[in-house]
């Protein structure tokens, strides 16, 4: 299975994009991973939050195929522990999607339509964290997910 994350926005700070790259090579030991960076819209100011929230969702849906099991990165999903986190990673893998594709929406948050696309729910803390410290958070989250399934020694319990 191939897994993806996609986010609305570039990451424009040098350590958050360092942190995401580190997160991101040691993640490709164990499945092909991806990120791709919608571009943020222009010409918002003219544009209401539900619009915003619509024209994102419109390009994040075209990331995903039908047969993609979509899981948003979002405030009222699941919560989990780390090793809870790696066990639903183990259950995702073993379903007979192509892909597995994580969504970090805009600063808006996702439209109807994403959310009706959406396969799961996981937040990764009832704290709010910026969409671009978030994508190095997931993926460091990911990487320890693999390691534990591994049984290697970089999570401590």
């Amino acid at each position: 299975m191939n897994l993806s994350l996609v986010t609305v926005g570039k990451t424009d700070v040098k350590w958050v994009r360092d942190g995401l790259d580190l997160y991101v090579s040691r993640l490709r030991h164990y499945v092909p991973f991806t990120v791709t960076e919608i571009p943020e819209l222009k010409r918002v100011s003219a544009l209401t939050e539900a619009q915003i929230r619509e024209k994102e969702g419109e390009l994040i849906l075209k990331q995903a195929g039908p047969g993609d099991i979509v899981v948003l990165l979002d405030e009222k999903g699941a919560q989990y522990r780390s090793v809870e986190f790696a066990d639903w990673v183990r259950k995702q893998l073993n379903q007979s999607a192509k892909n597995l594709v994580f969504v970090i929406g805009g600063a808006y948050g996702f439209s109807p339509a994403v959310y009706e696309r959406a396969n799961e729910k996981v937040s990764l803390s009832k704290m709010t964290f910026s969409h671009q410290m978030v994508r190095t958070i997931f993926a460091e989250q990911l990487y320890r997910a693999f390691t534990i399934l591994k049984g290697e020694p970089y999570h401590h319990e």
